[in-house]
């Protein structure tokens, strides 16, 4: 057959679109918690409470942010 579906072409366009801002949304996702980490690790503590409390903070950020992408 040599004429497409435009149907089928129309739905491949979508999905490609839906993919680059999955793909898109990931990334930033990423270098946000990269950034959170690279403070911490960047940190210079005087000692393991400190480096414990900071990752903390960031496992109650992660908890709240997916606490809240569920209930959307």
């Amino acid at each position: 057959m040599a004429e497409r579906d435009p149907q089928a072409v129309f739905l491949k366009e979508i999905q490609a679109r839906l993919e680059r801002k999955v793909k898109d949304n990931e990334i930033t996702l990423l270098e946000y918690w990269k950034e959170q980490v690279d403070r911490v690790a960047a940190m210079k503590p005087e000692g393991i409470a400190a480096l414990q409390l900071q990752v903390r903070k960031i496992s109650e950020m992660m908890a709240n942010r997916i606490r809240i992408l569920k209930r959307e």
